[in-house]
């Protein structure tokens, strides 16, 4: 069933590939115009290019999503050209694997400022936007890391972390403004940043309870359900979509 978000603006971080690109694509589907911030330029463009093929309505704008000044000018020129943001999903991040005792303070910085820092300076940026709507939905790409932990990726897990607890104090602090905040913690999907990891891609899907690696759209799924009016009951949720590589107690 598409859900419509006819008149809503969303913004997309790191929507130039992989699991930003297939929410994007799923959110122009149920008729939000789509802001695609990314720092590629070339796969913002064709995000934007297949929205559009498909009739929606989008924007690429180029920009770090985890500098407070490019923030705000790609605030600035979503707002000018598609109107008020109310719809936000955090995607953008980076993923390495270093074992804990070769991590140096500068890469432990990077991972931080990217995928905890960012994701809270275009929250700030936008929430505003939906103060002043009295409606807004914010949704956090975090990770099943954070539920089982992942070899070599201390950084990262930490960092994800952070965000998973920023989604309970915004659900918290916000819930009495018509805004939601819930994150998807996504088991293993099947993007390039997969591909590119030290694993088995196929060993490792085959091995979960579902016999498969995710796809993009499932993620993309989960993000429409949690952007449309049916999720207003919901907030500070975590929809685990990752195959029954982690299950929560009841």
């Amino acid at each position: 069933m598409t859900r419509s978000l006819e008149g809503k603006v969303a913004v997309i971080t790191g929507a130039g590939s992989g699991i930003g690109r297939g929410i994007a694509l799923r959110l122009a589907e149920d008729k939000a115009a789509i802001a695609v911030w990314d720092l590629n330029p070339e796969g913002a463009a064709e995000t934007v290019k297949q929205i559009e093929a498909a009739g929606g309505k989008a924007l690429a704008v180029v920009a770090d999503c985890s500098d407070k000044a490019a923030i705000k000018a790609a605030a600035d020129e979503t707002r000018a050209k598609l109107g008020p943001i109310t719809i936000l999903v955090n995607n953008a991040g980076i993923a390495p694997f270093t074992p804990f005792m070769d991590v140096d303070d500068d890469e432990f910085d990077k991972v931080i400022r990217i995928n905890l820092r960012g994701p809270w300076l275009v929250t700030k940026e936008i929430v505003p936007d939906m103060l002043a709507a009295k409606w807004g939905r914010i949704i956090n790409i975090t990770s099943s890391s954070t539920q089982s932990g992942s070899f070599a990726q201390t950084h990262y897990v930490a960092s994800k972390g952070g965000l998973l607890g920023l989604t309970k104090a915004l659900a918290l602090e916000l819930g009495k403004t018509g805004i939601t905040a819930n994150m998807i913690p996504p088991g293993s999907i099947d993007t390039p940043m997969l591909r590119g990891a030290p694993i088995d891609p196929e060993a490792y899907g085959a091995s979960l309870p579902v016999g498969r690696l995710g796809q993009v759209a499932d993620i993309a799924a989960a993000a429409a359900f949690l952007a449309s009016e049916e999720a207003s009951y919901m907030t500070g949720q975590t929809i685990s979509t990752n195959g029954g590589r982690y299950m929560g107690s009841a």
